[in-house]
C-alpha cells in the first residue's frame, strides 16, 4: 500500500535496552534517511493493534521477538526537511514508543529495509548528530527512559468497530 503524507499517520517503535546499551537499526530505504540510525519502528497497518504492530516491526527490523511491557510515551514529529521528498506534503508521524523484553532471534532483519543492527551506549547516542541519527526525538526518548518514565501498557487501547 502506498504511503500518504497529507495527514498524520501512526507509527510504533521499540526502545530496547539491555545491560545499559540500546538497540538501533541502520536504515536502508533510499532517500534522506538512508544510512541513519533509528530505533526499530514502522507504520501501523490499517486496523492493526499497535501492540501487535510493535512486535511485528521489531521482528522485521531486528530479527528478534519483542514483548512490550510498558509505553514510554507518545511522540509527535513533523519533518519539514522531508516535505520536498514527498511532493510538498509534510510527513507528520504520531509515534507510540514501547518498552519491553527482547526475546530470541528468529530471523535476520529485512534486507531491503535494514543494513545493520547495533547496540549503543547512552553516551554514544547523545553524540550522534542529524547526519547519523534519523530522528532527534530518539535523544528525548533516551533521556525520558533514563529518568524512569513509564506508562502502563494497558493505557493503549485498540478496537475495531463493526
Amino acid at each position: 500500500m502506498p504511503r500518504v503524507f497529507t495527514q498524520t499517520f501512526g507509527v510504533v517503535a521499540a526502545f530496547i535496552e539491555r545491560e545499559g546499551k540500546f538497540l538501533l537499526v541502520k536504515e536502508k530505504h533510499p532517500g534522506l534517511d538512508f544510512g541513519k540510525w533509528n530505533h526499530p519502528a514502522g507504520w501501523i497497518d490499517l486496523g492493526e493493534d499497535p501492540v501487535a504492530a510493535v512486535r511485528r516491526e521489531t521482528r522485521e527490523e531486528t530479527g528478534y521477538l519483542f514483548e512490550p511491557t510498558d509505553l514510554l510515551g507518545v511522540y509527535s514529529l513533523a519533518k519539514k526537511y522531508k516535505a520536498a521528498e514527498h511532493g510538498g506534503a509534510l510527513p507528520h508521524g504520531i509515534k507510540l514508543v514501547f518498552l519491553g523484553r527482547l526475546g530470541e532471534k528468529v530471523s535476520e532483519p529485512m534486507a531491503d529495509e535494514i543494513s545493520a543492527t547495533r547496540w549503543f551506549s547512552a553516551e554514544e547516542i547523545e553524540k550522534l548528530d542529524s547526519s547519523e541519527l534519523r530522528d532527534a526525538d530518539i535523544k528525548i526518548m533516551l533521556r525520558e527512559y533514563l529518568a524512569g518514565r513509564r506508562y502502563p501498557l494497558d493505557s493503549v487501547h485498540h478496537s475495531i468497530q463493526e
